[in-house]
């Protein structure tokens, strides 16, 4: 893959899809492109929160919340990082806090629990990766990495989930368009 060829776009991971591997919007957008997209979930579970988590939750620095921590491979290559954190309020006891693949996504999981994210924030970083990153991407020392954290919230105004996701900068092309009127 070269710089710039991989554009993507977040909308297709914000909206409820219904059950089914069309659902899988990682692997349709790998397809799209004439690839193949799949994710590995390499733990599941309660965790300590990080500080942008638990702040995102409005809760003390460390409170418990449900991890879901996941390998995304393009053409069977590592190609991001991806940590999704949910309340335990929410998530806890539910397939969130388990390894299992949610059928039709936990987008559609969460709506079906009663929380539907109605607005996303997202914050975007130019970094240096951490050595598990460097590690599990294959990044050379030194290569840069982006680190996208979106925060989606319900209609109260409340987080509902945080994805930290972390990707090899140069395979990167984001791309955001906004209505303007």
């Amino acid at each position: 893959m070269s710089v710039g060829e991989w554009v993507s776009s977040s909308l297709p991971y914000l909206a409820v899809h219904g059950g089914g591997s069309a659902a899988d919007a990682w692997k349709a957008e790998g397809a799209a492109r004439g690839g193949t997209g799949r994710q590995r979930i390499v733990y599941a579970g309660e965790v300590a929160a990080p500080a942008e988590v638990s702040v995102a939750f409005e809760g003390p620095e460390g409170m418990p919340v449900v991890i879901r921590r996941r390998v995304m491979y393009l053409d069977e290559q590592p190609c991001e990082l991806t940590d999704s954190y949910y309340p335990l309020s929410i998530a806890r006891g539910t397939p969130l806090a388990g390894t299992a693949k949610i059928r039709g996504g936990a987008v559609r999981l969460l709506a079906e629990l009663g929380h539907t994210g109605v607005r996303v924030r997202e914050d975007v970083l130019a970094a240096l990766p951490d050595d598990e990153a460097q590690d599990v991407l294959g990044l050379a020392p030194g290569a840069p990495v982006l680190r996208i954290v979106r925060t989606t919230m319900d209609a109260d105004d409340r987080a509902i989930q945080v994805d930290m996701m972390t990707m090899p900068a140069a395979l990167q092309r984001l791309r955001y368009e906004v209505r303007i009127g």
